[in-house]
């Protein structure tokens, strides 16, 4: 038996239970960690923004995206179970230097700006129950976040915060209280109502960059890494082909169960903001205050508590993402030992990134830049840094010599290059629009 690879081990737990990525999803639940992780921050302000702007005009890019979100995770997922390296480790050893660089830098500024971003609504959503000056919740919210990923193990980590995260449900409930007009949401949810507008063409780019985000694509790849440091019979596809069936069936069960439940989550806001919100007027959310008001129908004086909660605890779950999907990348980039299975003293420079990345994130708020509008455009800037990303993930999992027997075929490769094409053409699009 000590011989038999766990994954192929017919006494051994479901392979859909499996490695990193559902190891932490085995602490909240099947699917929540990855729907949680999506569903941070920008994705709250974003899908807030758009069902109060747009009403349910919008709607239509959540059930389209979903296929190509589900796609694009499972090839990234397909790299790190088959390689045994993260994408950034993968473009080192068979791709030239200048193309890794690139990459990272993109993803580098994705994320710091993201992390930003995310990092001032916490302040600003905590400032609803507890006022008090933004860079002094800005500077907290920082240092738990970097002493927490370095001090605790990830999965304790997320432990800790689950029942925060259920918070993001109360919109399920506002659905059923709301005056929620289902005949038209569901007419612009199967039958998409184009506008050929800059504004339109814009959020249609942030609702798929929310969706669709590099720093996702970074984090899954490693995560599949990670578990097989963590697992040692696990082995990477390449030289362990007898695995692939079992671990690829799980990847592929995990990462649709998580995306479905992400976009759940995401319709789930849209409509409530556009039930509530839109439907009495207000159609530009300013302030974290507005925003909140969508819960109102179920909270009641609650509404900024259950808002803050939810935006508090994605946050801190979303923040050691970020800053853990770029470390990963710059340390694989650099050939350091990377990941969270690593004590601090084995590996220095990577959770040093983390660190900084964290506090460029911090130093981000201490502008005049409205936070809600600082999510919203920080999931634009990621729907356009998603596509040369993309673009080279679909190069590296259709090459036989780096993928093996494993290498993307049928509707995984069309869907991929699908997803590729869409995000490329709607961002050209936004830019024409817009100049």
């Amino acid at each position: 038996m000590d011989n038999v690879s766990r994954e192929t081990d017919p006494n051994a737990a479901d392979p859909v239970v499996g490695p990193s990525k559902p190891r932490l999803l085995g602490v909240l639940g099947p699917g929540l960690i990855t729907g949680a992780s999506d569903d941070d921050p920008s994705g709250i302000a974003t899908y807030s923004q758009v069902g109060a702007a747009f009403g349910y005009g919008l709607s239509w890019t959540l059930l389209f995206s979903y296929p190509l979100m589900v796609a694009i995770q499972m090839i990234s997922a397909r790299i790190g179970r088959t390689t045994g390296h993260g994408i950034a480790g993968v473009l080192r050893r068979h791709y030239p230097n200048w193309l890794l660089q690139w990459v990272v830098v993109l993803l580098l500024i994705a994320n710091v700006i993201n992390l930003g971003a995310d990092l001032g609504a916490m302040a600003d959503a905590m400032a609803l129950l507890l006022p008090g000056p933004k860079w002094l919740y800005v500077l907290f919210f920082s240092v738990i976040c970097v002493c927490m990923q370095l001090l605790l193990q990830y999965t304790r980590y997320v432990a800790v915060l689950k029942w925060f995260t259920l918070s993001l449900f109360a919109y399920f409930a506002v659905l059923a209280v709301a005056h929620v007009d289902w005949i038209h949401l569901a007419s612009h949810f199967f039958i998409p109502h184009l506008s050929w507008t800059s504004t339109y063409l814009t959020a249609v780019v942030a609702v798929f960059g929310t969706t669709i985000s590099p720093y996702l694509f970074f984090w899954q790849s490693e995560e599949e890494v990670e578990d097989m440091r963590a697992h040692p019979r696990r082995q990477d596809l390449f030289d362990a082909p007898e695995q692939g069936t079992a671990a690829l069936h799980r990847i592929e069960i995990d990462t649709m169960t998580g995306m479905g439940l992400s976009n759940l989550v995401a319709l789930a806001i849209l409509a409530t903001t556009a039930a509530t919100l839109n439907a009495h007027g207000i159609t530009d959310i300013q302030t974290s205050s507005q925003a909140a008001q969508a819960l109102r129908p179920i909270a009641g004086s609650f509404a900024s508590l259950f808002f803050t909660t939810g935006i508090v605890g994605t946050g801190l779950l979303s923040v050691p993402v970020l800053a853990g999907s770029a470390a990963y990348a710059i340390g694989e980039a650099r050939d350091w030992p990377v990941g969270f299975t690593r004590k601090v003293q084995e590996a220095k420079a990577f959770y040093a990134t983390i660190a900084i990345a964290t506090l460029i994130g911090m130093i981000v708020n201490f502008t005049s830049i409205n936070p809600i509008k600082a999510l919203y455009w920080s999931a634009v800037i990621n729907g356009i840094v998603a596509v040369p990303v993309m673009f080279v993930m679909m190069l590296i999992v259709a090459r036989v010599d780096i993928m093996g027997r494993f290498v993307a075929r049928g509707w995984l490769r069309m869907l991929g290059w699908l997803a590729t094409i869409v995000m490329l053409v709607i961002a050209l699009a936004m830019l024409a629009t817009s100049f």
